[in-house]
Order: structure tokens, then C-alpha cells, then sequence
């Protein structure tokens, strides 16, 4: 209830992340490799959903430079990797939505959403409820990734 009745944060998120550790929403944070940043989504589709951003504050995929490019797909790469060893998804969900008309929730920071499938992951309640369950707390999957980046 806190997201729907509090008083939205100030400036970009995953800016905020970044240059400052000690923000709340760090806690969601699993790894800083250079030029990006891996963190938990709030709002999951699965247990282990993750965004990949840019170090760079850049709203549009092709205006990254090269480099921010590279350092974008090279943590995305890795966050695979560390999910698919933590986790064993059967398959992955990987994109960007870029403009609020598709859907981005974060439209001024370009980031790739990394969600790890299982067959069989849906069920009927989003249908009926409108609901859908994830099987671990954030902080648990949260403190599990960033042991496991850690030590990959």
C-alpha cells in the first residue's frame, strides 16, 4: 500500500541507486558491475525478475555510446548466468520497454528486464485475482543473488 499511497521518490531510480548505497530501494540491488547496475524488480513477474540499467541516464536503447552498450549486455549476460546457475529457469523473458506508450515504467533510463521462466509458472490467478504469486520474499532472492555474483 505504501507505493499506491506514498509520496512518489524524487528523480530517477536507478540514478539514485547508483550514487547513493544507502537508498531504500539499494536494498533491491544484486550487483554494480561497471557502467550498470543489476536490481531486484518491485513488482515481479517471477522470483528473480531483475532490470539491467546503464550507468548512463539515457531513455532511448540506440543512443547509448558503444561502451554503455557493451557494459549493459555484458551485465546482462552475467545476471543470465547467475540466475540460471541460482535459480534453474527453464528459459528467459528478456527486454526493454522504451517510451511510456510501450509501457515503460521508467521511461528517462533505459534498462533490460530479465525474467526467469519455468514451465508451468502460470497459474489462475492472475486470471481470476488478478494476482500473481511470487514464492520468495525479495530481500531472500535479493541476499541469494548477490552471493552469487559475488562468488561467480
Amino acid at each position: 500500500m505504501e507505493y499506491i499511497t506514498g509520496e512518489p521518490k524524487a528523480g530517477c531510480l536507478f540514478c539514485r541507486v547508483l550514487e547513493n548505497p544507502d537508498d531504500p530501494d539499494a536494498d533491491l540491488v544484486v550487483w554494480r558491475p561497471q557502467g550498470a547496475v543489476v536490481m531486484l524488480n518491485k513488482f515481479p513477474y517471477n522470483a528473480g525478475h531483475v532490470m539491467v540499467a546503464p550507468a548512463a541516464h539515457c531513455g532511448e536503447l540506440d543512443a547509448l555510446d558503444d561502451i554503455q552498450t557493451a557494459d549493459l549486455m555484458r551485465a546482462t549476460k552475467r545476471a543470465i548466468t547467475v540466475l540460471r546457475e541460482e535459480l534453474k529457469p527453464e528459459g528467459f523473458n528478456i527486454g526493454a520497454n522504451t517510451g511510456r506508450a510501450a509501457g515503460a515504467g521508467i521511461p528517462d533510463h533505459v534498462h533490460l528486464h530479465v525474467v526467469p521462466r519455468w514451465n508451468g509458472d502460470t497459474n489462475f490467478m492472475p486470471v481470476l485475482a488478478e494476482v500473481k504469486i511470487v514464492n520468495e520474499h525479495l530481500l531472500q532472492t535479493a541476499a541469494k543473488l548477490r552471493k552469487a555474483f559475488a562468488s561467480s
